[in-house]
């Protein structure tokens, strides 16, 4: 997943038209692009990548970051161990 930030709603859509045009350009085929219109945030599927392309209040207010990340496994453990039925 890769996450970038636009300065505007032209910007993300310049940005969007660009990468979809390398990627074709690099042979990819079927990538799938949602938001391109009056958006705040596009969305780029390009098959193992997703893209998600957003204006800065969009992003602060989604923070997919924060719900796409990876707990270490310290914490994990610690967690199972506290809910572990006795």
């Amino acid at each position: 997943m890769v996450v970038a930030t636009g300065t505007s709603q032209r910007h993300l859509a310049s940005m969007a038209e660009k990468l979809i045009h390398r990627l074709k350009a690099a042979g990819l085929d079927g990538i799938q692009a949602e938001g391109l219109g009056d958006s705040s945030w596009v969305l780029i599927d390009a098959g193992d990548v997703i893209v998600h392309l957003f204006r800065a209040e969009t992003r602060s207010f989604y923070d997919i970051e924060r719900l796409w990340q990876v707990v270490p496994r310290e914490r994990l453990k610690a967690v199972a161990t506290a809910v572990e039925p006795n």
